[in-house]
């Protein structure tokens, strides 16, 4: 990494204390947001702090927000990942089928998991050893592994009879914490630790701020990039495992559209769709925040198609906002 500090130092320090201020601005900015939206929310629907709808409200954005985090390590090496719905819903099949076979289901689990990184460690290879564009190879495994989710079963919900203690992992609740939503936190809190404090942190904002500077600096950019899309098919599966714990039962049809909800999370949380810039405390604010929009639409009787405009126009400001900060940040 010192070849690609050394030097430019001096005039490095300041572009990266821009960017440093543009991230924390972005993000307190969100935060902000977040704040205002809740106040709203319970002034127009007083339901909206009761105890129940904010468990509620956690468990159903925690899903969403799992997949997003392995979104954003993905974007941040600039790539994109179209292919996290398809493979949650084959990580739910898979973990129904061989729990319904009578495998233990923490081994069921740890299989579904690894076939979800499996799959996304074959598109980041295939993006990265054969510079095959992303954005084709995950919209191709987009298509192939949903039709290999229908494969299972021929389109049929699988499992039914599944523990209870497997049921506790979607459904169940700590107090009145949904234990989804504490394996979403630990997810993100995790995740930011690697990239704050790790050397594989370092490298996926290195790739994705100059990937040819990366590679002549001795990085390993084919290994990083091929690792954030196994992280991210991994994080999919498991997404589709907790569905499955939740509904106790496999759905093929399950996360249509996923992979639009999550993109969407990551840039209305700062993470700059070319790489380099963000980080996943921007996407969890985002998930949380998008998903409380929804829940104050549907507590105030308001129809999808109004809250699919409102989201819309929601990203198109956060682009905006985001290539607003982004231009003061280079001219510091």
């Amino acid at each position: 990494m010192s070849t690609l500090t050394q030097e430019p130092r001096a005039s490095a320090a300041p572009a990266s204390r821009g960017r440093r201020g543009s991230d924390m601005f972005v993000k307190f900015n969100l935060l902000i947001v977040f704040a205002a939206l809740c106040v709203v929310a319970s002034l127009l629907a007083p339901e909206f702090l009761t105890t129940r709808n904010l468990a509620n409200l956690l468990q159903q954005s925690s899903l969403t927000g799992i997949v997003a985090i392995g979104m954003t390590l993905v974007i941040l090496t600039s790539g994109i990942d179209l292919s996290v719905g398809s493979i949650a819903a084959f990580g739910g099949m898979t973990v129904a089928l061989l729990i319904d076979g009578d495998m233990n289901f923490l081994v069921a689990i740890a299989i579904s998991l690894a076939i979800g990184a499996l799959f996304g460690a074959v598109m980041g290879g295939l993006s990265a050893y054969l510079a095959l564009p992303a954005f084709m190879t995950t919209l191709a495994g987009l298509t192939a592994i949903r039709g290999l989710t229908y494969m299972l079963t021929d389109g049929q919900p699988a499992g039914g009879d599944v523990p209870q203690a497997f049921q506790l992992l979607g459904g169940g609740f700590l107090g009145y914490v949904p234990v989804v939503g504490l394996i979403f936190i630990a997810v993100t809190v995790i995740a930011s630790l690697v990239l704050r404090y790790t050397d594989f942190g370092e490298y996926v904002y290195a790739v994705g701020s100059n990937r040819e500077a990366a590679r002549l600096a001795g990085l390993p950019v084919r290994g990083v990039v091929t690792a954030v899309f196994a992280i991210s098919g991994g994080l999919s599966a498991l997404a589709g495992v907790l569905l499955t714990a939740r509904l106790t039962i496999g759905q093929p049809t399950a996360f249509n559209g996923l992979e639009l909800e999550a993109i969407a999370a990551v840039v209305l949380g700062g993470t700059n769709l070319f790489g380099g810039r963000g980080g996943v405390f921007g996407t969890f604010v985002a998930v949380l925040l998008l998903s409380v929009l929804r829940n104050l639409c549907n507590l105030m009787g308001l129809g999808s198609f109004f809250q699919m405009v409102v989201t819309g126009v929601i990203l198109v400001v956060a682009l905006i906002l985001n290539m607003v900060i982004e231009k003061r940040g280079s001219r510091v």
